[in-house]
């Protein structure tokens, strides 16, 4: 009986010494042993490897954070109300991948890739991860076609690239939004796919800006992937890697691709709680020390590629929100110090209705500027030095000093910039329009109207420019307005400002 054993025992010796090992389906798997707001601790799955896929019953995913010695950290990135201590969980070899598809466009889905509007399911053409290295230099091309915004202020004074990155900063109820949505709907005849991320949002804030942009026919060209403020922590933190990577996709067929995060603070926050949870070393305001490099990684894959690979383009606009306009706080400096750029919305400006409430001395764009239009070159400086000259006199006036004639004259035609940069909410403004209307501000043919009459002098320039199709094909062939075409342009401008408030200046 024991020989019978002992020789049952060396021939299964023999057979599995001679397998094929890797052919054999080994399902690795380990044991829940705690689980808190979005984060569970396994025991087991000794050869799990960092970021790779596990899953737990009821088919909900994790991701393997912390790999310690006895322990594993897994981020949760689904419904866990069911999963309990004692589960069994199980390697899946894979790490998070999104699918990417042109059918996504139009659509609201989950970072995950999950559909959540309502509609037809989608089909994936393939699946990429989301974290992906971003493009070595040598595959990259300088930044310089400009992607516009719509808004004058910005596309005169703060301009975007195609492929550039420009951190959209400010207070709450500032506006941040605002522009974003703005910029998408202005893409409408631009060829540019659009990647609206809401990260951390309320479910109807969403919706209202999904109204919006369907409202305005945005969807067409747009993609919204939004991870909730009632989802587990670690949807929110994957939410903008997932979109890059689709925005990724998109590039690599040769597209222009504009990708918005709203916002990277809620973004931060969710990987703070992660981190604690997770027991990692808390640093400044208890944020991790690698929180830098969460936001590197991420806004480095932002470029313009080469001709050679397609030479699409993927363009960022991270959104901060400061507290009592501190941009001096650690996440907004580090977001500074990585991004070509920002857009500084004042809460001064909001509150004293300046709409947009860009503040033009402290928004800058580092890289933007070489991308311009020649014709805005030729107007945006003179644009800049006049509205400074203004800021610096009008402090000094508001002490009650009595003013001479020239400081009076920089005085209210700065006023008049500051009421032509206002721009209504949804109503982005085409190129020639806004060239049209602040060389018309700057050259001193408004002077003449009364500041409460500047919105429909506005109006009345912006038909001058419509019937001037001269006018508008040199602005958008790339060239410069030359001097004849200038005073061409002004001297309609002023027959028509005649007419309504008398005699223009000269």
């Amino acid at each position: 009986m024991i020989k019978a054993e002992l020789e049952a025992l060396r021939q299964a010796v023999k057979i599995v010494a001679g397998a094929d090992l890797q052919a054999v389906d080994l399902e690795q798997s380990g044991t829940v042993i705690s689980l808190d707001s979005g984060i569970a601790v396994i025991r087991g799955l000794m050869a799990l490897k960092n970021l790779e896929l596990v899953e737990f019953p009821g088919g909900t995913m994790g991701m393997a954070y912390n790999l310690d010695r006895d322990v594993t950290g897994v981020i949760l990135l689904g419904d866990y109300d069911h999963i309990n201590s004692g589960d069994r969980v199980k390697r899946t070899g894979q790490v998070v991948e999104v699918p990417v598809s042109l059918e996504f466009i139009g659509r609201v889905i989950t970072p995950l890739g999950i559909p959540i509007d309502g509609s037809t399911s989608v089909v994936a053409e393939e699946s990429w991860p989301i974290e992906r290295e971003s493009p070595p230099i040598m595959n990259r091309d300088p930044v310089t076609r400009p992607l516009q915004t719509g808004i004058k202020v910005i596309d005169a004074v703060v301009p975007v690239g195609r492929g550039q990155r420009e951190l959209i900063v400010g207070d709450r109820q500032t506006g941040k939004t605002a522009i974003a949505v703005d910029t998408i709907i202005n893409q409408k005849h631009e060829n540019v796919i659009c990647i609206y991320c809401a990260i951390g949002q309320q479910v109807e804030s969403v919706a209202k800006t999904v109204a919006v942009l369907r409202d305005h026919g945005a969807m067409e060209y747009t993609v919204v992937v939004v991870a909730g403020a009632e989802d587990a922590p670690g949807v929110p933190y994957i939410a903008p890697y997932a979109a890059t990577s689709l925005g990724e996709y998109y590039m690599s067929l040769g597209r222009d691709v504009l990708i918005v995060y709203d916002d990277l603070t809620r973004h931060a926050r969710a990987y703070r709680q992660l981190s604690l949870l997770l027991e990692r070393p808390p640093g400044r305001e208890a944020y991790p020390g690698d929180i830098f490099y969460i936001h590197s990684r991420l806004l480095e894959r932002a470029t313009q590629l080469r001709e050679s690979l397609g030479g699409g383009s993927l363009t960022a606009l991270p959104i901060i929100e400061t507290q009592a306009e501190n941009l001096s706080a650690y996440i907004p400096t580090n977001l500074i110090s990585i991004t070509d750029g920002q857009i500084y919305l004042s809460p001064k400006l909001f509150q004293r209705g300046s709409l947009p409430a860009v503040q033009i001395g402290t928004s800058v764009s580092r890289v933007g500027g070489q991308t311009q239009l020649p014709a805005y070159r030729d107007i945006t400086s003179a644009l800049k030095l006049t509205y400074s000259q203004f800021e610096e006199l009008e402090i000094f006036a508001s002490f009650g000093t009595r003013l001479d004639e020239g400081t009076r004259k920089i005085l209210d035609r700065g006023q008049r910039i500051r009421e032509i940069l206002g721009q209504a909410q949804y109503s982005p403004m085409p190129v020639a329009e806004q060239i049209g209307v602040l060389l018309a501000v700057t050259s001193g043919v408004l002077d003449v109207v009364p500041l409460a009459d500047i919105t429909q002098a506005e109006e009345a320039v912006r038909r001058v420019v419509r019937g001037d199709e001269r006018f508008a094909e040199t602005i958008l062939a790339g060239n410069r307005l030359g001097k004849q075409e200038k005073e061409s342009f002004l001297g309609q401008v002023r027959l028509v400002l005649q007419s309504e408030w008398g005699e223009t200046n000269e």
